[in-house]
């Protein structure tokens, strides 16, 4: 059953009803997005750099293509995604939030990154596009605040020509042996207080932690790109399986 069938969904551990969740994701990223980048550092201790350079090298993506980023945020994988396609091709960074996209835009516009790179304010369970457009579509860290994933991937799905790929970085679930207890420790306790302490917003980050932990695990994640059409769908599991790269094709 998707999502939005039911009455109420999840907002981190709590129970909210449907049409509540977006906007109370958009609170969200409406307090941290000024503190967003440096937060992405401090979390990760900066390997998110590294998990955002392995997606762009597993788009295949070639000069004159286009790509859509999801949940584009400030725009650091869409920039790399221009870099890809070139002048002759186009990225379009995409978000629901629009403090997360304008801080996207002018932070690329003061980079000098202009031309091939456009910004659409959009929901993903609704993509605006046309049918059968994009060569390659990116997702990082953003499908676990969309309220109806399943229609946000068959969304996705849609706006993908025969042959493009989806590609989903997600965390996901610890797979090394002894990292779960670790990781739990560090995501209750010490994310909160790296919030409070950096983006004076602890119930932020707090949010963020349960929102990972509420989010479908490696295989089921890959169920669900396959329910929603997509064929040849695989994972990689990167830093130990608490983040994973999902990726499939529309053939």
């Amino acid at each position: 059953m998707s999502q939005a069938d039911d009455k109420t969904t999840h907002f981190g551990f709590k129970q909210v009803p449907v049409e509540e969740k977006v906007q109370k994701v958009r609170e969200v990223f409406d307090s941290v997005a000024d503190k967003y980048d440096v937060m992405n550092d401090v979390m990760s201790f900066g390997v998110h750099r590294l998990w955002k350079r392995y997606t762009i090298e597993m788009t295949g993506l070639k000069p004159g293509q286009r790509a859509l980023d999801l949940a584009s945020g400030t725009g650091d994988l869409a920039a790399k995604l221009a870099g890809l396609v070139g002048s002759s091709g186009e990225v379009v960074a995409s978000d629901i939030n629009g403090a997360m996209l304008g801080n996207g835009r002018a932070r690329q516009i003061d980079r000098g990154i202009v031309g091939n790179l456009r910004y659409v304010q959009a929901n993903a369970e609704a993509l605006p596009f046309p049918d059968n457009y994009f060569d390659c579509v990116t997702i990082a860290f953003g499908l676990r605040n969309v309220t109806d994933k399943d229609a946000a991937l068959r969304s996705m799905l849609r706006v993908l020509k025969p042959g493009g790929r989806l590609l989903v970085l997600e965390f996901s679930k610890p797979v090394a042996p002894g990292l779960k207890p670790i990781y739990d420790t560090y995501s209750f306790k010490l994310l909160p207080f790296m919030g409070k302490l950096i983006a004076n917003d602890e119930e932020s980050y707090r949010y963020l932690a349960e929102s990972i932990r509420m989010h479908p695990g490696q295989d089921e994640l890959k169920q669900m790109m396959e329910s929603a059409g997509f064929e040849r769908c695989s994972y990689f599991n990167l830093s130990g399986g608490i983040v994973a790269l999902h990726r499939g094709y529309k053939l």
